[in-house]
C-alpha cells in the first residue's frame, strides 16, 4: 500500500471564483525565474477567452481551503492538447502536488478525446522537468512554443491506450 503522506488534495474545474488564483500562481513561480511576456498577461487576464471559449479546460488544487495549484488544458486540435500554466504556490512545492495535478489533467485531456498533450519549458526548471518525465513526457524536437523562455518541447502520446478500448 502507498505509505506516501495523508494529502488529499481536492481537483476542481474551473471557476471565476479562481481566477486570480489562476493569475497569482503562475505570476509567482513566472516573475520568480523569468519574467511575464504579453501572452502571459494576455491568457492570465483573459482566461475565459483564451483557454475555455477554445475548447480548453482550467483546473485548481485546492488543499485546506486553499487554492495551492492549477493548469490549464489549451486545445490544439480535435485530439492535441497543450499542457500549459502549471503551477504549484511555493509553499506547496514537494508535496507531489504538481504531479496529481498533471495525473488529473491527463486523465481530463483523455475525456475530452486527446491522443497527445505536449507542453513547452525551460531547460532550468529541473523539478518540473523530472514531474513530467514521471507523467511520462518525452523531449522531442520542434518548435519551442510561443514564450521567448521555453527552451524545450515534450510530448505525451496516449493513442495505443485509447485504440485498445
Amino acid at each position: 500500500m502507498n505509505t506516501r503522506s495523508a494529502i488529499v488534495p481536492e481537483i476542481l474545474p474551473y471557476d471565476p471564483a479562481y481566477k486570480e488564483a489562476f493569475r497569482r500562481l503562475n505570476h509567482e513561480w513566472i516573475t520568480k525565474y523569468f519574467h511575464l511576456e504579453d501572452l502571459d498577461n494576455q491568457i492570465l487576464d483573459n482566461p475565459e477567452e483564451y483557454i475555455l471559449a477554445r475548447g480548453g479546460r482550467i483546473l485548481f488544487v485546492r488543499y485546506k481551503n486553499q487554492v495551492i495549484g492549477t493548469c490549464a488544458l489549451l486545445k490544439v486540435s480535435d485530439t492535441c492538447y497543450e499542457l500549459g500554466k502549471m503551477a504549484v504556490t511555493e509553499n506547496a512545492q514537494g508535496l507531489k502536488i504538481g504531479q496529481y495535478l498533471g495525473q488529473a489533467a491527463i486523465a481530463e485531456a483523455k475525456r475530452l478525446g486527446a491522443t497527445k498533450l505536449e507542453l513547452y519549458s525551460h531547460r532550468s526548471l529541473l523539478p518540473a522537468l523530472h514531474v513530467y518525465h514521471k507523467l511520462g513526457f518525452r523531449e522531442v524536437a520542434g518548435p519551442t512554443g510561443g514564450y521567448k523562455r521555453a527552451d524545450i518541447k515534450m510530448e505525451l502520446n496516449f493513442a495505443p491506450e485509447l485504440k485498445k478500448k
